[in-house]
């Protein structure tokens, strides 16, 4: 009989990489062992991610809920619940407020937690009881970083928690659609330039403040050097008027929230990251697979995604002279972008992609709880420790 497994996520508007992993969780499973669902609990977007669950026919729920407290969430997600009767839940970021009442009423078989962001940064303080509560009854976290891993044990005392790195679809990413070319003729870019990418949501995580100082300290100085940035977010006016500052207009280009992002990564040159913190941006990832040489601050488990000097650069967070230095390097050597784009490439279809990710949560999903209410360690081969307790093995 197949397993019902049911995906509980804020939203699925496609801006944030916990929505684009769990659908490619959802997407990947087995369809002879598993019955996977999704819900929601906003309204819809209208999003590729929206489209791609339709067009596989998954089964997929729409809360209504919008800003602010939605008690009707409640009651909603109850129903969703009752009709689809799951045997595995698998909840991501900030959802359990409105999660935890049905899992404790409907006690399904498993209940599964991804913490895509380092614990701290998760829920905001007033909610965390709610998260500790929630593991004591038989939650199971899973970390998508081991730096993330090591968070929890430091703000929930869990010690030893699984890590199954994001993945993505390393061939999607590898085969843009639109050429280089033809991309960047019709956003007005020539052959010549050096495209600096970001594809990020404008919010304070992210610092892209930091990655303007960064841009107009060094490239900018190249009338070759343009920083492209792909995203939406409660920041982008702020920035736009940083960049009319700095007077970069002609030089910092904003693409807003694009469903194109393998044909951006194509017709780029470099990808950057200037965070403040991260759990294990799939952004790096989807640019790595890319074939783009990295330029990223040390947070999270980017040090784990990536070789300082091999694939790309890692510097200090909010030090905008090491962002600009590093940026500066590959600007001026072709052949060190190609190298090190190249070895990007390699490392993450060895070791993200998305096959390595589905196949670590259906072993996960294929245990059995203890009958005293504790769980079986999941262990890929080995003793069971922090450092090895992992779903995806790096190379």
């Amino acid at each position: 009989m197949k397993q019902r497994v049911l995906h509980v996520l804020a939203n699925l508007g496609g801006a944030g990489g916990a929505e684009r992993m769990a659908v490619h969780i959802v997407l990947g499973l087995n369809s002879q062992r598993f019955e996977p669902a999704v819900v929601a609990y906003s309204g819809r977007y209208g999003s590729d991610l929206e489209h791609r669950l339709e067009a596989a026919g998954i089964k997929t729920w729409f809360l209504g809920k919008g800003p602010g407290f939605g008690w009707r969430t409640y009651g909603r997600l109850h129903r969703v619940f009752n009709e689809f009767r799951p045997d595995i839940v698998h909840t991501h970021v900030h959802v359990m407020r409105y999660a935890f009442p049905s899992l404790v009423y409907f006690k399904p078989r498993l209940m599964v937690h991804t913490l895509h962001n380092i614990a701290e940064q998760e829920v905001e303080p007033r909610a965390r009881w709610l998260q500790r509560l929630a593991y004591k009854r038989g939650v199971v976290p899973v970390a998508v970083a081991r730096e993330v891993a090591v968070s929890l044990e430091r703000l929930y005392g869990i010690g030893g928690c699984r890590v199954v790195w994001n993945c993505v679809p390393t061939s999607l990413y590898a085969s843009p659609e639109t050429s280089r070319a033809i991309w960047r003729a019709k956003q007005g870019f020539s052959n010549g330039d050096i495209l600096f990418l970001c594809v990020a949501r404008f919010a304070p995580q992210k610092n892209h403040a930091l990655l303007l100082n960064a841009f107009a300290e060094g490239p900018a100085s190249d009338p070759r050097a343009h920083l492209v940035l792909a995203g939406e977010g409660v920041l982008r006016a702020r920035l736009q008027r940083q960049v009319n500052e700095m007077d970069l207009t002609s030089r910092v280009h904003f693409l807003g929230l694009r469903r194109d992002i393998p044909d951006v990564l194509g017709a780029s040159d470099i990808f950057t990251l200037s965070s403040d913190w991260e759990g294990n941006p799939l952004s790096v990832i989807e640019a790595m697979a890319a074939g783009l040489p990295i330029v990223s601050t040390a947070v999270g488990g980017v040090p784990e995604l990536l070789q300082d000097g091999k694939e790309g650069f890692i510097v200090e967070p909010g030090r905008a002279e090491q962002l600009s230095e590093a940026m500066m390097v590959l600007l001026n050597n072709a052949g060190l972008r190609r190298a090190m784009g190249t070895a990007a490439s390699a490392r993450a279809k060895d070791n993200f992609d998305v096959s390595a990710m589905v196949r670590a949560y259906e072993e996960l999903y294929s245990e059995v709880p203890h009958p005293s209410g504790t769980w079986h360690q999941f262990r890929l081969g080995g003793k069971s420790t922090p450092s090895e307790n992992i779903g995806v093995h790096i190379r």
